[in-house]
C-alpha cells in the first residue's frame, strides 16, 4: 500500500551513505537521479507520493510471488519467535534448515541429494567451485582447478564468482581469473555469420572440444552455465546446445554446474529447469532468488552423491562455513515461499501464460529500433539497435536501454536496463491483462525514445 506521509528528501538525504551496487557512483549525485520505493503489493511498487509502478524486474529477479505475502511475513516472525538463530555449523542444526534440505532434495534430479545453504547467488557459486575443488584435491586431481564459463555469463560478484562472470562486469577491477576459461556466448544474435540454428550449435560445441584439448582436461575441473543466461543479456542457446555440453563434459571427466539462480522456482514453468526443460541432470546445481521470493537472503547449492562420498570420507573436514548459513528466520521464508508456489500452483500459470508473455513481446519487433526479443516464459529482453539489416549498435553513450527504461518508469513501469538491452522478469502472478499492460507501455516507452532519438539528430 502507499504511505501517505512523503518523507523522500529526508530518505534521499540519508541515501547519501548508502554505497548502490552496480552503479556509476559519481552520476547518484545529480538531482533526481535516485528513485525511492516505499511499499509494495502484489505485481506493484509504490513510491513516497503513492505513485503506483508494475515492477517487471521482480525486485531484482527474485519476487516470484509477489510482493506483500503476509504467509512469509507470518512464518519468519513466528520463527524468529521459536527460534531466533543458531549455527549449522559442526554437529549443530535446527528444525528449520533440516526440513528445508529434506524438501528441496525432493525436488532436484535424483543424483542430488546434499545441500549447503548460502545466502546470496554468487555465495551459492562459489561455494559451487570452492567445494569442487577440495572435491578434485581429494581424488588426488590437483590440477584440475580450471573453469569454463562463457562470454556473457552473469556468477556473482564475489571475486571468485566476478571472475567467472563475463569480463564487461569487471573492467577495471581484479578477479580470479587464472581459474576460468571463457567460451562463446551462445546467443545466436551475437554470431555476426548469421549461421542457421543446427550449425551455430555444432560451432559452438566444436570451440568447447577445442579449447578442453588446449587447455587440458586433466586441469580442468567444471563448466558452469546459466540455462538461459540472465544479467549478461538473456541470452538463449541453441536447441540440444545443453545436453550436447552436458555429454561433452561427461566424455572429459569435467563437472557440469548449473546455475540457476535466476531459472529455478518457477520462472521457466518449473522448480527447476535443467532437467524438466532442458533434459539434463548436472553434478552441481546453485539456486537463490526465487528460492524465499527474496524475502529473506537464502541461497542454496546442491551436490551430487558421487561428489559429497568423495567430500566426506573420513578423516576430512568441511571447512567452509557462513555464519548464516541455513539461518532458520531465512529457511522458514524459502518453506512459505514454497508453500505458496505449491498450493497456487504458480509454476502451471507460468507454463499457462508464459507463451503470451513471449508473443506479445515478439510483436514489439515491428518498431524500427527493437532488433531482437528473446527469452523464455517470464524471463525476456529486448534488445535495441540503429540498424535492423547490419545490427549497428547505438553509440553507447546514448543509453539507450536507459532511455527507453526512463520513458517506461513514467508510464508507470520499472523494467531493468542493461546498455542496449531492457529485462523483464516479472513476479510470476501476473495477468493475462498485466501482460498487456506491459506490452502496451513499452510500445509507447520505445516509440517515445525513438522520437527523442530523432529529434536528437540520432
Amino acid at each position: 500500500m502507499p504511505l501517505l506521509n512523503d518523507r523522500t528528501d529526508e530518505i534521499l538525504q540519508q541515501d547519501r551513505h548508502l554505497v548502490h551496487s552496480f552503479s556509476d557512483l559519481h552520476s547518484l549525485t545529480e538531482e533526481g537521479a535516485r528513485t525511492v520505493i516505499s511499499s509494495a503489493e502484489g505485481a506493484y511498487v509504490f513510491n513516497e507520493q503513492g505513485d503506483r509502478f508494475l515492477d517487471g524486474m521482480a525486485g531484482l529477479w527474485c519476487v516470484n510471488v509477489g510482493h506483500g505475502r503476509h504467509e512469509i511475513a507470518d512464518a519468519v516472525a513466528d520463527q524468529l519467535k521459536t527460534l531466533d538463530y543458531f549455527s549449522t555449523f559442526y554437529n549443530l542444526t535446527h528444525p528449520s534448515a533440516a526440513s528445508l534440505a529434506a524438501r528441496l532434495t525432493q525436488m532436484t534430479p535424483s543424483n542430488l541429494n546434499h545441500v549447503y545453504f548460502g545466502n546470496s547467488g554468487s555465495v551459492a557459486n562459489d561455494t559451487a567451485i570452492r567445494v569442487l575443488h577440495y572435491y578434485q584435491n581429494r581424488k588426488g586431481c590437483h590440477r584440475k582447478k580450471k573453469i569454463l564459463s562463457r562470454i556473457g555469463a552473469y556468477h556473482g560478484s564475489t571475486h571468485l564468482a566476478i571472475a567467472m562472470t563475463t569480463p564487461a562486469y569487471r573492467t577495471g577491477w581484479e578477479s580470479a581469473e587464472e581459474y576460468v576459461h571463457f567460451l562463446s556466448s551462445p546467443c545466436a544474435y551475437h554470431h555476426q555469420d548469421n549461421m542457421a540454428e543446427a550449425e551455430f550449435c555444432d560451432f559452438l560445441l566444436d570451440e568447447m572440444v577445442r579449447d578442453i584439448e588446449k587447455v587440458g582436461a586433466e586441469n580442468i575441473a567444471g563448466f558452469i552455465a546459466e540455462p538461459i543466461m540472465g544479467a549478461g543479456g538473456v541470452l538463449v542457446p541453441p536447441g540440444g546446445y545443453h545436453q550436447r555440453t552436458a555429454q561433452v563434459c561427461k566424455d572429459y571427466d569435467i563437472k557440469l554446474i548449473s546455475d540457476e539462480v535466476v531459472t529455478a522456482f518457477g520462472r521457466l514453468g518449473q522448480m527447476f529447469a535443467s532437467e524438466s526443460v532442458f533434459n539434463i541432470q548436472p553434478d552441481i546445481i546453485c539456486t537463490a532468488k526465487g528460492l524465499s521470493s527474496g524475502y529473506q537472503p537464502i541461497s542454496a547449492t546442491f551436490f551430487s552423491d558421487e561428489m559429497m562420498q568423495v567430500v566426506a570420507t573420513s578423516g576430512n573436514r568441511f571447512l567452509h562455513g557462513m555464519t548464516y548459513s541455513g539461518h532458520p528466520a531465512c529457511c522458514a521464508a524459502a518453506h512459505a515461499n514454497l508453500d505458496i508456489l505449491e498450493n497456487e500452483k504458480i509454476c502451471e500459470h507460468v507454463q499457462s501464460v508464459g507463451p503470451h508473455f513471449e508473443k506479445v513481446l515478439l510483436g514489439l519487433k515491428d518498431l524500427d529500433i527493437v532488433g531482437d526479443v528473446r527469452g523464455s516464459h517470464f524471463m525476456m529482453g529486448l534488445e535495441f539497435v540503429k540498424n535492423k539489416a547490419t545490427r549497428e549498435y547505438f553509440d553507447e553513450e546514448v543509453a539507450i536501454g536507459m532511455q527507453v527504461s526512463k520513458h517506461a518508469q513514467q508510464r508507470g513501469l520499472i523494467v531493468r536496463p542493461l546498455g542496449a538491452m531492457i529485462v523483464l522478469s516479472p513476479p510470476l502472478i501476473l495477468s493475462r491483462e498485466q501482460i498487456d499492460e506491459i506490452a502496451m507501455t513499452l510500445r509507447e516507452s520505445i516509440i517515445a525514445t525513438m522520437a527523442d532519438l530523432q529529434s536528437g539528430g540520432l
